[in-house]
């Protein structure tokens, strides 16, 4: 079986790889750059996730490169090793593990190259190494900080991690290269308030005004946000431009400029319409459909925001717990229609197979969500993350025995224990207790209460066993 690949940290190494690792630190101090870049190589073709081997390889090809090179034609650009970016790109999806390696050697030769960094960050998401799709994009923010586009893929990578701090300092370089851009301004505000927020435990009904006024950074907010417009300013626009829409409900750049100050001001359900038109008038231009179904999201998640909130004043009250189940329902459906669609394009990619299990399987649709999962398998990098789910989905279905199948095989792929392992072992636990299994049960909580005292509830489940 096929071992998951994920980041370690190097008293996780092999000991044969750690000895190559200290002879790569010995190279180093003696200034053979070339030498530690082939230690740190041959550690990362046999463990990707090592990301202190890569960092010490792009360290030592900076200093033999000599720094930051000229930017070259980005159409025809070809990289020392004969790899053009489409190829590595195809490699990536095909077979991301050799991707690594082989973007590893490309590297060393021009560590900047934001091309590569980028196709890097790809592939390490495509491996759930989410370190080091930070630390690929990272590299670009430190060699080539005028690439605004590739940072603010590295903010919205934080924001999604639950990092605002790192996020708010990726906008703010932003906002030194274009004080224009406004996506920017507003990302290092929100950013910032929610660092707040996180770091004081504020409650998340907390405003955004309360949050910056009480931090006392109101005035470095108002300093970055000079170049970018009031709320008052953009509604003054707002209402010239829906002059010239009423004119021409075709005209394009009018119709993506409303959508854009719409998303600006955070009216979401505004926004997605004016983006949904903007798309069906453009010639399809996906890119408009990907604002279109992204302000969608945000319009659902807000409404969510609201019912739930407005449930917890009143949890009897049965009209709201209907619109809430009403519009959780509507939110699974477009999930699985969108993995559907993405399958019949693609129906032999394991990864889009298990996109649409995990979706059937999210909605509850678990007959429908077994065979997809059954062939995402096929996918050594995904195939822990498969095995828990069907096994979850069979335990759903109460089929308790082949539920286990699934975790043990799961279980055969694990060797460091991490939130993954713990995750499949007290799903066994569970359901072994189910079973009636109590031996068998305390032994899968027994694994976890050893190295993790404090995980969910298995320091009770133990120790009210003896």
């Amino acid at each position: 079986m096929s071992e998951e690949i994920v980041e370690i940290k190097e008293a996780q190494l092999p000991q044969n790889l750690r000895t190559l690792w200290l002879k790569a630190l010995s190279a180093l101090e003696l200034q053979n750059h070339s030498y530690a870049i082939s230690l740190c190589q041959a550690i990362l073709k046999d463990q990707p996730g090592y990301l202190e081997g890569r960092k010490l390889a792009r360290r030592c090809a900076v200093i033999l490169s000599g720094g930051a090179k000229k930017k070259g034609n980005a159409v025809t650009q070809m990289f020392g090793g004969g790899f053009s970016s489409s190829k590595l790109q195809s490699q990536s999806k095909k077979d991301p593990a050799g991707a690594l390696v082989s973007l590893e050697k490309e590297l060393e030769k021009d560590p900047y190259n934001s091309q590569l960094n980028d196709i890097l960050f790809d592939t390490a998401i495509r491996m759930n190494l989410l370190d080091t799709a930070a630390f690929a994009l990272e590299t670009v923010r430190k060699g080539d900080p005028e690439n605004t586009k590739l940072l603010h893929k590295l903010a919205e990578h934080y924001l999604a991690r639950d990092m605002p701090s790192d996020a708010a300092g990726v906008y703010q370089d932003i906002t030194k290269q274009d004080e224009t851009d406004i996506d920017a301004v507003k990302g290092y505000k929100d950013s910032t308030a929610r660092a707040s927020m996180k770091k004081d435990k504020w409650s998340e009904n907390a405003s955004m005004g309360d949050v910056q006024k009480d931090q006392g950074e109101i005035a470095e907010m108002e300093d970055s946000d000079r170049a970018a417009m009031t709320r008052d300013q953009m509604k003054d626009k707002l209402a010239k431009l829906m002059e010239k829409y009423q004119e021409d409900q075709n005209n394009l750049s009018v119709v993506k400029e409303i959508a854009k100050i719409y998303e600006n001001l955070e009216y979401w359900p505004d926004s997605y319409v004016f983006y949904n038109w903007a798309y069906q008038i453009s010639n399809k231009d996906m890119t408009l459909k990907s604002k279109s179904d992204m302000m969608k999201q945000k319009a659902a998640d807000e409404n969510i925001a609201t019912l739930t909130a407005q449930l917890e004043t009143d949890p009897d009250n049965a009209e709201l717990q209907s619109q809430l189940l009403a519009v959780k329902q509507e939110r699974s459906a477009e999930a699985i229609d969108d993995a559907q669609k993405r399958v019949d394009q693609n129906p032999t990619d394991p990864q889009l197979r298990f996109e649409l299990g995990f979706a059937l399987f999210t909605a509850g649709n678990f007959n429908d969500a077994i065979p997809h999962l059954q062939q995402a398998k096929r996918n050594p990098h995904i195939r822990t993350r498969v095995l828990l789910t069907l096994g979850r989905a069979f335990d759903a279905k109460g089929m308790h025995d082949l539920a286990l199948n699934q975790l043990t095989d799961a279980l055969a792929d694990l060797h460091a224990m991490d939130g993954t392992k713990k995750e499949v072992l007290y799903e066994m636990g569970l359901i072994h207790t189910k079973m009636d299994n109590k031996s068998d049960a305390l032994q899968s909580f027994k694994e976890i209460y050893e190295v993790d005292y404090g995980y969910r509830d298995v320091a009770k489940r133990v120790e009210e066993s003896y």
